[in-house]
């Protein structure tokens, strides 16, 4: 368990700095180290504490069942992962119309993504780890919206093949960990 919370202290520890950290040009570390610089530092720092989670995670299976949820609360949180993963997707693509009307999808897909395990997982560690990411996603949407980020400007040209990239790709990726990788990355069957 100490590596698991070793883990997300780091990567929260260091995402919750950069949601708080000063944009004002003479006090902004990004700024003061050049951007290439404290990406490479963040990148790094974010992997430590990503695989320090991913590892405690898996150490910590087992460790206590707090509920059992009903069955159907599965369902519920595989049908919530195709629009979680068609939003991730959208976050990573030029502004269509997905991206223009959820402001960060990124974070709206987090926010979907933790709060359906949540409803489907029961166990310690999956209430840490997805308890952890949805409070996160909440935490820095109003940080976001407090700098005044509002997503995609007026003038952004939209693009309306990036939303059916979008759509194709997540149910792409959706099929893919739902009937294949999700036994495999993290050791469950999504659908049993």
């Amino acid at each position: 368990m100490t590596l698991f919370l070793v883990g997300l202290a780091i990567f929260f520890g260091l995402h919750i700095y950069s949601a708080t950290r000063s944009r004002h040009a003479e006090y902004d570390l990004k700024k003061r180290l050049r951007y290439s610089a404290f990406m490479s530092g963040y990148s790094v720092i974010s992997l430590v504490g990503f695989g320090l989670i991913i590892y405690g995670f898996g150490a910590t299976r087992g460790m206590g069942l707090l509920y059992t949820p009903p069955i159907w609360m599965k369902h519920i949180n595989l049908a919530l992962m195709i629009p979680a993963l068609i939003l991730l997707i959208a976050s990573q693509l030029p502004a269509g119309w997905i991206k223009k009307a959820t402001k960060h999808p990124m974070l709206l897909a987090v926010k979907i993504w933790a709060l359906g395990h949540l409803l489907a997982n029961g166990e310690l560690n999956s209430l840490i780890l997805f308890g952890s990411f949805l409070a996160y996603a909440v935490f820095d949407r109003i940080m976001v919206k407090r700098r005044g980020d509002l997503g995609p400007g007026p003038d952004v040209e939209l693009d309306a093949k990036m939303d059916g990239i979008s759509l194709v790709a997540g149910l792409v990726t959706w099929a893919a960990i739902a009937f294949w990788l999700h036994p495999i990355l993290f050791g469950v069957p999504a659908i049993s």
